[in-house]
C-alpha cells in the first residue's frame, strides 16, 4: 500500500554535491535538468564551511566549530569557520530565492544526519563527540533547533514549494556497527544501541516539520530503524543493496515508504543504455511482486551518491539519464 508522496509518477532528483563554485549556475542546472523535484545543491569545491559536515555544522545552535588539521572540532566561541558556514549557506539562499523564488512542486534541501555529524566533529579535547553520549544529546537538540530554523528559512524563501528534507546518514551504519575509529585510529568506539539512534533522528526529522527522506549511500542501511525514525522516504546506492536485504527492503515498499534508488554512477563513467540503467531497478521491484506502476510512483531515481567529485559536463549527462530513466520506468508502467 503506497502514501501519498510529494512527488508525480515517474521523477527523478540528485542527491546533494555537485562540482565547482558557482551556486547559481549549479541550481540553474539542477531546476533544467530535474525540474519535477529539484534540489539545493551543494558545492564543496569551495572549502571549509561548504562541505558536508560544515555546513550542517553552521546551522547548529550554541555549539560553534572550527577546523582543525584532523578536521571539524568544536570550540568556545565563534570563529571564522563558523562564519565562512554561515556565509556560503547565506548566499546559496539569496541565490535559491532570485533562482528558484517562484517554484511551485516539491523541492529538497540536504543537511547532514546527527549520526554522521556526531563522528566526524571532534570534542575539544580531540575525541569524536560520538565517544560522549551527553555530547551527542546536546548536538542532536542543537541540530533539531537548526533545522528547524532552516526550513523555516527556505520556506520563507520558496513560499509555493512543498519543502523535503534528506538527512544525509552515510555513518549511520558504522556508528551502529562500532567500527568508527577513535582519534588515535588505534581503537574503535562503542557500538551506538538502535533504539538510540532511532530516537536521535527522530527528534531531528520532527523537529524539520518537513516532509523526511534520510540518505545512507553506504552498505547495511537500517531500514527498520530510519522507518521507525519517521523516514517518509530512503535514500540508497542501488549498487549496494544484496539480496539479503530483501526482507527489509521489501517491508519498507510494503510500508509506502519511497525510495529514492541511486541507479546511475556519481562519477564519470560510460554510461551504458537507458535500459540498461533501468534493468536492475526493474529488477529489484520484481523481486518483491509489486505492481509495475506502483514502481513509478514510489522510486525516484537519483546518481548514486553526491557529484562533487564529477566534471560538470558528466553532471548534466547523468541528470539525463536519471531523468530519463524515470520517465522510461513510468512509461513502461502505463
Amino acid at each position: 500500500m503506497t502514501s501519498d508522496f510529494p512527488w508525480q509518477a515517474g521523477t527523478a532528483t540528485g542527491v546533494g554535491s555537485y562540482p565547482g563554485d558557482d551556486p547559481a549556475e549549479a541550481l540553474r542546472i539542477v531546476l533544467g535538468e530535474l525540474p519535477e523535484l529539484p534540489h539545493l545543491p551543494e558545492l564543496p569545491a569551495r572549502g571549509p564551511g561548504a562541505d558536508l559536515t560544515g555546513r550542517t555544522a553552521g546551522l547548529l545552535v550554541d555549539m560553534p566549530v572550527r577546523v582543525e588539521p584532523s578536521g571539524w572540532r568544536f570550540s568556545d566561541r565563534p570563529g571564522r569557520d563558523t562564519l565562512r558556514s554561515h556565509d556560503h549557506l547565506a548566499r546559496d539562499l539569496d541565490v535559491l530565492e532570485e533562482v528558484a523564488g517562484g517554484h511551485d512542486g516539491p523541492f529538497k534541501i540536504q543537511v547532514c544526519g546527527p549520526w554522521t555529524l556526531a563522528a566526524t566533529i571532534e570534542l575539544r579535547h580531540g575525541d569524536r563527540a560520538l565517544k560522549d553520549p551527553g555530547a551527542v544529546r546536546d548536538l542532536v537538540a542543537s541540530l533539531a533547533e537548526g533545522v528547524a530554523a532552516h526550513v523555516a528559512d527556505v520556506r520563507r524563501r520558496l513560499p509555493s514549494a512543498q519543502v523535503i528534507v534528506q538527512l544525509d546518514e552515510p555513518g549511520l551504519p558504522a556508528a551502529l556497527a562500532g567500527t568508527v575509529p577513535t582519534a588515535s585510529g588505534f581503537s574503535r568506539l562503542r557500538a551506538v544501541e538502535a533504539p538510540v539512534a532511532e530516537d536521535a533522528l527522530r527528534q531531528v526529522i520532527e523537529a524539520a516539520d518537513a516532509y523526511p527522506v534520510v540518505h545512507c549511500c553506504a552498505r547495511n542501511v537500517p531500514y527498520g530503524l530510519l522507518r521507525g525514525a519517521g523516514a517518509k522516504a530512503i535514500s540508497v546506492d542501488l549498487s549496494l543493496v544484496p539480496r539479503r536485504d530483501d526482507d527489509a527492503v521489501g517491508e519498507t515498499i510494503d510500508a509506502g515508504v519511497g525510495l529514492f534508488l541511486g541507479a546511475v554512477p556519481g562519477t564519470d563513467a560510460a554510461l551504458a543504455s537507458l535500459q540498461a540503467t533501468a534493468a536492475p531497478v526493474k529488477e529489484l521491484w520484481r523481486r518483491f511482486g509489486f505492481p509495475a506502476a506502483q514502481l513509478a510512483r514510489q522510486v525516484v531515481i537519483t546518481p548514486a551518491c553526491g557529484m562533487a567529485g564529477a566534471s560538470p559536463r558528466y553532471v548534466r549527462t547523468a541528470l539525463k539519464r536519471c531523468r530519463d530513466t524515470a520517465r522510461m520506468l513510468y512509461e513502461g508502467a502505463e
